[in-house]
Parts: C-alpha cells; structure tokens; sequence
C-alpha cells in the first residue's frame, strides 16, 4: 500500500499492550471485536504494539485477525512513558485513518485513551462491556452506576475512542495461515525530562499461579471472615479449584491481604468464570470489579446480604463450616476421578 494510500484507510486501530515482548491475551480479544465489526467491508484491523515485540509476537497478531501491525523503533519501548506512546497513536493516525480506536481497560488505556480523546476532540467511552455498530455510528454498552445498571452510548466522532473491558468477547481461532504486514515507525526523541515517566519496573509477587485477571476462578474473601486466618481456608479452596484468592477492598486495608490482591472500583477488575465471594457483603464499589464474572457463588451468614442478589448460587451460613466441608467434597471427588479407568463409560 502506497503513502498516497495509508492516509486513506478505515477500519479499527487497536493499542496493543505486550508483556515480556508478547500480546497480552486482550490484544487477542479487541481483534476479535474489530473483525466482527468491520464485517465483510473492506476496513483494516490494524496494532500499534505498546513494548518491544519478537517477530513470533507480530506473527501471533496477524493470526489472531491483525491485517497491519505497526512497530516502534524507539530505544526504550519496554517501559511506559505516556508522552511518547500518544505520539506514537498520533503517528499512526497520520497514515491510517480508522473509524475507530480501541485500547483495553487497563491502568494504560485508562490514562492513553482520554488523553487522545481530550487532545483530538474525540468521542470517548471507557470500560465498555459490548460495541457495535448502526450505520456510520459505533455505539458502545458500558457499566455504570456502581454496574447496578447499564448505559448506552453513541459515538459521533470520526475516529472514536473506546477502552474494553478484558473478556468481554472471545477471541477468534488464531489461523497461522494468516498474512499481514508490519511497518516500523520511527519515533523522534522527546524531552521527557518533566512528564511522568516509569523509571523501574518491579513485578509483584503473588505467589505461584496465574494473576487475578487472567484466573479462571477466583475466591474472594471479605470482612465476614472475620481475621486473616479465614484467607488460610480461601487458599485450600482456591487451590482445589485450580484459582487464586482475592480480597475486598475492606479486608485488604485491616490488613489481612495484601493490597495487590484487592478486587473493585479503587482494586482490580476480574473476569472469571467463576467468582466466590466468602464474607462480601456485595457493596457497589466491589461488584464493579467482578460484575462480569461468568458465575457467582455467595457465602455469606447474612441471608439479607446485597450479594445474593448479584449471585448465581447462593449458600447462607458460616464459612467456618462450609468452606472445609466444599474443600474435602472437592479433594474426595478428584481422588474418586483419579480412579477411574480411562476407558471406563
């Protein structure tokens, strides 16, 4: 495609953020939304990598659904400095032009994506659960109201600029068959020397396991346990299940949790298919964190608590009681499962 023609494009951009020189899974999902967005018109779903990428990594773009990956030749990709990667999106946007740009819901994109829009007089919506499109218009579905209700927004500006909320659509069948191209971009250096900058990057320790946002089961306790001992049976439960253990916002500051385990609207936004809130009363500010889990299970001594009315399935009583009873039913029906011939009916 010819410079002539780059400036002529449409389609959906979409930040993608990498981790040690790989895609975060969300990158996989926004492509899935662009696709089925652009549907069978003729627009492009292009990424602009935030970080260093390996050539395996733009190959995986590609077969999740990319048609253009766009690159940065810059000598210090791998820590996020705000300044240069809204110049890097402003760059892209001079060659391509999209209806739509996409980041996800993270600590980046909710600081990327407003900044863009403030600066271009873009429409915006952040934390977006579902998008689509009527006509020429994208129209974005969101939570809000602590996610006791859902509004829904149009989007009357060319480009747009959206944030998505992690697992709120699958990702496509990545198809290795997949071609696309890549183009470097050659970024200027930029005196930084008064914009906030990541100067280190520590990672935290959370213990062995996948984090809280990629888990697909999270147990999470609240102040109706009572003291940090209770998270030691969160634990055992979490690690029969194959899940880690998460905490409400008022656990976490008695100390009973550490605070990077913290789930709701000043915590961490989780997506699991399974959510076991142990303890939680079901306030607003922490449902805004595990509203979209795929299903919730309830424990909690308070039969009038406001989580039964979020939960799936519900349990009133002592966790004291239930949790070990669940985690011995759990740990006999695995041994009952391990005995079991592999060809038996």
């Amino acid at each position: 495609m010819s410079p002539e023609e780059l400036g002529k494009a449409n389609g959906i951009l979409i930040v993608g953020e990498t981790v040690d020189g790989a895609p975060v899974p969300l990158v996989a999902e926004m492509l899935a939304l662009a696709r089925r967005l652009i549907g069978s018109g003729n627009g492009l779903a292009c990424v602009l990598v935030l970080g260093d990428a390996s050539s395996s990594a733009t190959r995986e773009i590609v077969a999740a659904g990319a048609d253009r990956v766009y690159l940065t030749a810059y000598n210090e990709t791998d820590l996020y400095a705000s300044d240069m990667w809204l110049e890097a999106v402003r760059n892209v946007l001079t060659r391509f032009a999209p209806d739509l740009v996409l980041a996800g819901h993270t600590s980046l994109g909710a600081e990327l994506a407003p900044r863009l829009a403030f600066e271009l007089n873009l429409a915006l919506a952040t934390g977006c659960e579902a998008l689509s499109k009527e006509e020429d218009t994208f129209v974005a579905t969101r939570p809000c109201f602590g996610h006791k209700a859902r509004e829904v927004i149009s989007l009357r500006s060319k480009p747009a600029v959206a944030t998505v909320r992690a697992r709120s659509i699958d990702p496509l069948e990545p198809d290795p068959g997949r071609t696309g191209e890549s183009l470097v971009l050659v970024l200027d250096e930029m005196n930084t020397s008064t914009s906030p900058r990541v100067s280190s990057r520590t990672r935290e320790d959370t213990g062995e396991g996948p984090s809280l946002e990629k888990a697909n089961v999270v147990v999470a306790g609240g102040r109706g346990l009572g003291g940090p001992e209770g998270f030691g049976e969160l634990e055992r439960l979490a690690e029969c299940l194959g899940g880690v253990v998460g905490a409400s916002r008022v656990a976490c500051d008695l100390g009973w949790c550490p605070h990077s385990r913290q789930i709701g609207l000043t915590g961490k936004t989780v997506t699991p298919a399974l959510y076991i809130a142990i303890g939680i009363s079901g306030a607003s500010h922490h449902m805004a964190g595990c509203g979209n889990a795929g299903a919730i299970l309830a424990i909690n001594s308070d039969p009038e608590a406001a989580i039964f009315k979020e939960a799936r399935f519900g349990v009133v009583g002592d966790y004291r009681e239930i949790v070990p009873a669940l985690v011995r039913e759990l740990a006999h029906f695995k041994s009952r499962q391990a005995t079991v011939p592999m060809d038996a009916p």
